[in-house]
């Protein structure tokens, strides 16, 4: 149901969908940046449905309450019990998500971590790509040109400077619908 009404907010949005996918954003770590705005979730939400992926993210199994678990169930959730993540580390529980998953797996993280300006992102999407051994690809929203999907895909090699800085790189000419709350990872650029 959100869904479908996430699609016709995209359209009224008169969003651009860049497509299709390409093969390894079936199975991969995907980054979603900028993410300066709530706006970010309903848009890339239905952008990746359109472009028949399967878009999961991680959320606290608190917010699996009757009702409000079911809506967001239904967008993608994949409940996290905080507890069994913190006796290997998160991630070491987001990579094992792909082993236990068959099939595709699209894991969206944003890890600029927060809507505000942060000048250092969250690098455990960089770590749980590196040990599921699965690719990095880049989900882009620029409201300027008002374009969306899926760019840049690779396999991280481990040389976390070289590969981040690709990342930088694909990101610096994109605007977020806030762009004064957007930054790069200053270590990278």
């Amino acid at each position: 149901m959100l869904k479908a009404l996430f699609k016709v907010l995209f359209r009224n949005a008169k969003w651009q969908l860049q497509a299709p996918a390409p093969a390894e954003a079936f199975k991969c770590v995907m980054i979603a940046a900028p993410h300066t705005s709530n706006w970010d979730f309903v848009y890339a939400i239905s952008a990746m449905d359109q472009l028949g992926l399967n878009p999961r993210f991680t959320i606290k199994k608190e917010f699996n309450v009757p009702i409000l678990g079911k809506l967001i169930g239904d967008l993608g959730a994949l409940w996290i019990d905080r507890s069994e993540a913190k006796k290997g580390g998160m991630t070491a529980y987001m990579a094992s998500l792909f082993q236990k998953h068959e099939g595709p797996l699209t894991v969206v993280v944003t890890p600029e971590g927060t809507r505000s300006m942060r000048k250092e992102w969250k690098m455990g999407f960089y770590h749980t790509a590196v040990q599921a051994k699965v690719p990095i690809c880049c989900a882009y929203m620029d409201y300027e040109k008002k374009i969306t999907g899926v760019g840049m895909c690779f396999m991280p090699t481990g040389e976390i400077e070289a590969d981040v800085k690709q990342i930088m790189d694909f990101y610096k000419d994109i605007k977020g619908k806030f762009p004064e709350n957007f930054s790069l990872d200053q270590r990278y650029c």
